[in-house]
């Protein structure tokens, strides 16, 4: 099969666009802005959700849903998550359509509702009204719920996974009877999805904390998980954030402490989203197709006949249909690709592209000698092996696979962390040699924001690892006590 997919060295863009749509993974929808998964994408996120959802549930929490659709009135109430919101909100303003008469159907201006409703745009406002009648006591907290759900926020430049109109995500909202307890919640989070990033996805992940100016909407502080992407842009892969008493106090959620004291609860919100798909395909993938961690691959091995007539097939499928069995009872997913309809480079070329971590072709000479072909696609490489203990042999190979993405993505990102001490550096290096640049800032926004303007970079996350040092900023020459992370991003 012709891939014809753009190299990521001569256009990342395009060949991150086109990767999407041949690999099978998602396409444009007739709606502006929206995007349509398709099974193949869908059941890579069905493996994230899976493993996600596992480690919630081991951590305590428990799935809930609440509506698609919030009163406009639910938004004022706490004023600088409205504002952080305003500008992405999609509004329902009537409930019906007739006909005009003339064969058109219109909006019937007779039908315009009470109050506008928003379409999700993130859930707090209308999950804390909600928790005002759930809590009364400290016997009801912690509170500790997720949700599955889609969203919307309006976006003018949109492109698949990265950045769509409607996009899935999870979204934590936890309640809590102290700040300390609220804190340790969204570290706990953002630590369970470092895990995940870095143990399934094989993405390894800076853990920091997100500035003021870069901060949710509404929040006391922003954890974050920082990834960077082969062509040197950081993507934000998941957010934690500790709410204070803000959104209790804006929708009246108290409870009485074992004390008898009445008083606000403290809260979290947390999530990820589909834009993890985007990170995936950025953080491994070539110019033959995407490159899979095996543990959120759906097919993780592929099985190829290479015959010439049925006879051979027959004697084929025999032994395959052996190994397929050997390895299910591994729980390791496995398709025998026995199609007479394509030859067997039209399918190595498919599943490269589709980036199924092993493929075992079968022929009449491994017929023979008791043989198989095993090709990796994280190396590419292929060696002849014996078919005795081939199911083991490929359990094992999985897990280096796995490991072999992760190291070569953390060695990408190891030499791609620069330090940078005068803001001509920092400039030069954002043009010639883009990552992470790590330097120093005074802390104050306003030399956020001029660097932002200038330069398109912005603090990606100030690390919770960071080694307190003396230094002056890059831009102000101010003192300093610490570096912080800048990068240009998606």
């Amino acid at each position: 099969m012709s891939k014809g997919i753009t190299s990521k060295n001569d256009d990342y863009s395009q060949w991150y666009n086109e990767l999407v749509t041949k690999a099978d993974l998602a396409e444009h929808s007739a709606v502006k802005g929206c995007m349509v998964i398709k099974p193949y994408g869908y059941s890579i996120w069905e493996k994230m959700q899976a493993a996600l959802d596992k480690m919630f549930k081991d951590t305590g929490h428990s799935n809930a849903y609440f509506p698609l659709f919030i009163p406009k009135s639910f938004f004022s109430k706490e004023a600088a998550h409205v504002e952080g919101f305003a500008t992405e909100c999609a509004v329902v303003t009537h409930y019906r359509l007739k006909n005009d008469g003339n064969g058109n159907i219109i909006v019937d201006p007779d039908a315009k509702l009470e109050e506008e409703l928003i379409v999700r745009p993130t859930s707090e406002t209308i999950i804390w009204n909600t928790y005002r009648g759930w809590i009364q006591s400290y016997r009801d907290l912690p509170l500790l719920i997720n949700q599955w759900a889609n969203v919307v926020r309006w976006e003018m430049r949109t492109r698949l996974f990265l950045r769509t109109t409607e996009f899935l995500w999870q979204e934590g909202h936890t309640a809590h009877a102290t700040s300390a307890e609220a804190v340790e919640e969204a570290e706990r989070m953002l630590n369970v999805y470092a895990d995940f990033a870095e143990n399934w996805m094989a993405m390894p992940v800076i853990k920091g904390i997100k500035t003021a100016n870069e901060r949710f909407a509404g929040a006391v502080e922003t954890y974050c998980i920082e990834a960077l992407m082969q062509d040197g842009k950081a993507l934000q892969a998941g957010t934690s954030h500790f709410l204070g008493q803000n959104f209790a106090k804006a929708f009246d959620v108290k409870f009485t402490s074992k004390e008898g004291k009445l008083d606000h609860v403290w809260a979290t919100s947390w999530g990820v989203s589909t834009r993890l798909m985007g990170a995936l395909i950025m953080a491994h993938s070539d110019d033959a197709g995407l490159v899979l961690p095996p543990k959120l691959a759906p097919i993780q091995v592929v099985i190829v006949p290479i015959y010439r007539n049925d006879e051979d097939l027959a004697q084929i499928s025999e032994v395959a249909k052996a190994l397929v069995a050997e390895l299910k009872a591994k729980d390791i997913s496995v398709k025998y690709d026995d199609r007479d309809t394509q030859r067997p480079g039209f399918k190595f070329a498919e599943y490269e592209l589709k980036g199924v971590p092993v493929r075992v072709a079968l022929g009449g000479r491994d017929m023979e000698n008791g043989t198989a072909e095993i090709a990796r696609r994280d190396t590419k490489e292929k060696q002849t092996i014996s078919r005795d203990g081939l199911a083991g042999y490929i359990e094992t190979l999985l897990d280096d696979i796995q490991t072999n993405i992760y190291s070569k993505a953390y060695k990408f990102r190891a030499e791609n962390i620069v330090e940078v001490d005068t803001y001509d550096e920092f400039k030069r290096l954002l043009d010639e040699k883009p990552g992470f640049l790590s330097a120093h800032w005074d802390g104050t926004p306003e030399s956020e924001q001029k660097i932002k303007e200038e330069t398109k970079a912005t603090i990606r996350c100030i690390p919770l690892d960071n080694k307190l040092e003396d230094g002056v900023c890059i831009y102000s020459g101010k003192p300093s006590k610490q570096r912080v992370l800048f990068a240009r991003a998606y």
